[in-house]
């Protein structure tokens, strides 16, 4: 882990953004191939769904779609222990999200003029599941149940097989919890070409959720317009402020967690206390060695991994919201007394016990964030990102007749005689 000393004066957001180096990786060879992928489907629809899947996946497939006995089989191989796990965690995931709902209103502001915003959900959205290096049956009750909560009728699913032409039975049985049962084996690009126009099998979706690979993040780029995208996600990160009140076993073990994601992700620690902080170097430096995707973790940690070392506590919030970090987490003494500090963070953990992996998992908030910087300007997937909204607009006879002239006027002022003619043919009737 490389040590970086901030300096009294900190630095720059320009500064932070080269040394955190998190762009997502999506290079113009990638998008030459992902748009290749794109006309591909487009084009020739269901055929080159199934030889883009064994190119790829090495699945020769007939049919792409998921049955319902699959979907069982998937359930039964999961276990009992498993769904009841995930049940769980489905019920905390919805009731979180229920909180988000936003309702319709009409409101009158001025005497005969009624102002107001509709709200509906999407009619047809796609959810992506990555495979590749893990399944994530989390990513479905993340992905689908605000879907299913802001009461979209039609959701699609779709995710990898294997080379044997099945999906991952936990994915299975968390959409089965979930309640999705539209669901595609179909990776990559080629899965969001398929859901973003359509081919025989399958009807385009308006919106595309869930995260990917470098080739997916890319295709979602590309379509966006077509159909709506959540973000573009990149690999994973969590940004730990921390003290030698914290336990340094703990805090080396939690930024692990993240490490293991990808040999990409980036682990940021921000301390006060230099000796601390290599407490916690020497102690990841420890576990590592008896993880099971040590070979990921060597790599995001010796590449991606910095440790701040700041003045105070102000300078330490000032250096995480110019990260604006995917996860952080916030382990010093009543750690709720620096939440306003925080201006920027994706998912925010407080307290020595609010582990990063309990919101992966369980807590209820969705684990789909805003990655490299974004949560500057972005948010966590939510209830939101499923529903659009219209604004409504009702004007009485006597309403109309004290703005009449007013609309007319700033109508020619741009030029524009027409607008200013249908104020002005009611006024003549």
């Amino acid at each position: 882990m490389e040590w970086i000393q901030v300096p009294k004066e900190g630095f720059s957001l320009r500064e932070i953004r080269k040394l955190t180096n998190r762009a997502v990786n999506l290079s113009l060879d990638v998008e030459k191939a992902a748009s290749a992928i794109l006309a591909d489907v487009r084009d020739n629809g269901d055929e080159a769904v199934r030889r883009l899947t064994k190119q790829f996946d090495g699945a020769d497939l007939t049919d792409f779609r998921v049955t319902e006995g699959e979907i069982e089989e998937g359930a039964a191989a999961a276990g009992p222990e498993l769904m009841a796990v995930l049940e769980e965690a489905k019920a905390n995931i919805e009731a979180y999200h229920r909180e988000q709902v936003r309702k319709s209103w009409l409101k009158e502001f001025r005497p005969g003029v009624r102002l107001g915003e509709q709200y509906e959900p999407i009619q047809r959205v796609g959810v992506y599941v990555p495979g590749g290096r893990a399944a994530y049956p989390s990513t479905v009750l993340m992905d689908t149940v605000p879907a299913v909560v802001a009461g979209c009728p039609s959701i699609a699913m779709a995710t990898p097989p294997g080379r044997d032409g099945k999906v991952n039975p936990n994915i299975l049985a968390a959409a089965k919890v979930a309640g999705v049962r539209e669901i595609y084996k179909v990776g990559g690009a080629q899965a969001i070409a398929m859901l973003a126009y359509g081919t025989e099998t399958v009807e385009p979706v308006f919106k595309i959720a869930g995260p990917g690979n470098a080739f997916v993040a890319m295709a979602k780029r590309l379509v966006y317009g077509t159909v709506g995208i959540d973000m573009i996600a990149g690999p994973s990160e969590v940004c730990c402020v921390a003290d030698g009140s914290a336990n340094q076993k703990w805090i080396a073990a939690d930024l692990l967690s993240q490490a293991e994601h990808d040999p990409r992700a980036a682990v940021f620690l921000i301390t006060t206390d230099k000796a601390f902080g290599e407490a916690v170097v020497s102690e990841m430096e420890a576990q590592m060695k008896a993880l099971p995707r040590y070979e990921i973790i060597k790599s995001s940690v010796g590449d991606y991994a910095k440790a701040f070392l700041c003045r105070d506590a102000a300078q330490c919030f000032d250096v995480v919201n110019k990260i604006a970090p995917e996860h952080l987490e916030i382990e010093l003494p009543e750690p709720e007394q620096y939440l306003p500090l925080v201006q920027n963070a994706g998912a925010i953990f407080l307290g020595k016990y609010t582990s990063e992996p309990i919101g992966d998992y369980m807590a209820g908030p969705n684990h789909t964030l805003p990655t490299s910087g974004t949560a500057a300007f972005s948010s966590p997937l939510g209830v939101q990102d499923f529903v659009k909204h219209s604004s409504v607009e009702i004007y009485t006879k006597d309403a109309f007749r004290q703005i009449s002239k007013k609309v007319q006027r700033f109508a020619l002022a741009e030029g524009l005689g027409a607008h200013a003619h249908a104020m002005e043919v009611r006024d003549e009737d």
